[in-house]
């Protein structure tokens, strides 16, 4: 039922993204009445909390609106009555994704945040904490929504969706919304006119099908992309994106997502990573040095809203993407959105019950996925391979099965050998093991 006051909690609280979020539940008051945003974190981050938290409320003050910032350490208090939770989380912080990227890449392989090795752990990591903040939401606010867009998005919305009943969970990707405003730049238009057709999971998904005010322009926008420049090339700030050959699109017909390049673009990738690697300036070390200036910025006194610099960060959109999903929620609006949702035959070959990326209308009982049909023939070894991968991740990350790790990674066409996939694997599990309890009974 519609309430007049929304109370909304950010698990997450201290990020760095925290002040996009609140710029977009600032520019939506007139439409989603925030009463109350409880920003939590855990006690190792309330220095960053405190600074968040702070920059949020001079925000607030600013916009002259009657909502309520409280800074939190308990998330049971929290989370009682809540509405929405949004989860951002980074479990060890920075300095995990580091290793995420560095022990991968000591053996020639990509370390990346959410692909690969590095991904896997990441869901390792992640997937025990969100599912016992799960367990919390059943007892405190059963009704809530869970908005989550902690990496790896997917799995971690699968997780969820097979070992809890609680069925509110959507997970949510930035990537989406950039392939809608690259896909608008290509075809001369304005992004509000663009929607797609879906098929794959979180970080590997293609557009199917392309409109332009509900009519398919998918022939033009393959030939346009198909000839587009390396500039126009659609991309994210995090890595670098090279530009596919015409035959490839053409033979395609469909258009990646920006994370195929380290799948398409595996050897390019490896050596741009090497290199920095070698400089001590991988992702997640030039993430450190960001994070520490943006930091700086929000402790100014004087600052009330969010700095330019805060695109740097490499996820933006992010957050106003959350912000729009729980808009289009509360206000039942039935626009299309691309989110992580239970499959139930919308990509009819993929099983049921796991979680896919798909274009859904969004409305006040959840989002309705758009159904897509059997894969399409020319993605579809690559899609189920990559939902098997993500699926034994899933059960690996609950069971601490590490027979069941190792073979994923070998599955996963990122790792080398099987070999290399042990190597790697024993020592991530070792530089990790103050956060992987479950493989270490």
């Amino acid at each position: 039922m519609r309430k007049d006051a929304v109370k909304i909690v950010t698990i997450g609280g201290g990020s760095s993204y925290t002040p996009e979020l609140v710029e977009g539940f600032i520019k939506r008051y007139d439409t989603l009445p925030i009463c109350e945003l409880w920003l939590v974190d855990i006690e190792e981050g309330r220095q960053k909390l405190e600074i968040v938290g702070a920059l949020a409320k001079r925000m607030v003050e600013k916009a002259g609106l009657p909502m309520k910032i409280v800074l939190s350490y308990n998330r049971r208090e929290a989370l009682k009555d809540a509405d929405f939770v949004t989860t951002q989380m980074r479990i060890g912080r920075l300095p995990a994704r580091v290793l995420d990227e560095r022990i991968p890449l000591s053996h020639g392989m990509i370390g990346q945040e959410t692909n690969g090795a590095g991904g896997m752990f990441k869901a390792f990591r992640t997937i025990p904490v969100i599912l016992d903040i799960v367990k919390d939401m059943e007892k405190l606010c059963p009704n809530a929504w869970m908005i989550n867009f902690t990496n790896p998005a997917g799995m971690v919305t699968e997780a969820v969706l097979k070992y809890t009943n609680y069925k509110k969970v959507i997970g949510l990707c930035n990537v989406p919304v950039n392939m809608v405003s690259g896909l608008a730049n290509i075809l001369g238009v304005d992004e509000t006119r663009v929607t797609m057709e879906l098929q794959g999971v979180n970080h590997f998904i293609f557009a199917t099908d392309v409109f332009v005010d509900g009519v398919s322009v998918m022939d033009e926008a393959v030939e346009k992309y198909a000839n587009v420049s390396a500039n126009d090339t659609i991309a994210m700030k995090n890595f670098i994106s090279l530009p596919y050959s015409s035959s490839f699109i053409r033979g395609l017909h469909a258009i990646p997502c920006p994370y195929h390049n380290y799948y398409f673009f595996t050897r390019e990738q490896l050596n741009e990573e090497l290199e920095q690697f070698k400089e001590g300036n991988v992702r997640g070390e030039v993430v450190s040095q960001v994070e520490k200036e943006l930091f700086e910025l929000y402790s100014h006194k004087d600052l009330d809203v969010k700095p330019k610099q805060l695109e740097k960060r490499g996820g933006a959109k992010y957050s106003d993407a959350a912000c729009n999903l729980i808009q289009s929620i509360y206000n039942d609006r039935g626009d299309i959105q691309y989110v992580d949702v239970r499959n139930n035959g919308a990509i009819s070959n993929l099983p049921n019950d796991s979680a896919v990326e798909v274009a859904c209308r969004i409305c006040a009982d959840g989002p309705k996925p758009l159904a897509t049909g059997e894969c399409k023939v020319q993605i579809n070894g690559y899609v189920q391979m990559m939902k098997s991968f993500e699926r034994m991740v899933v059960e690996a990350a609950v069971t601490g099965n590490k027979d069941l790790a190792i073979a994923a990674l070998n599955l996963n066409p990122l790792c080398p050998s099987d070999e290399i996939a042990n190597i790697v694997i024993n020592e991530l599990l070792e530089a990790h093991k103050e956060y992987l309890p479950q493989f270490n009974k």
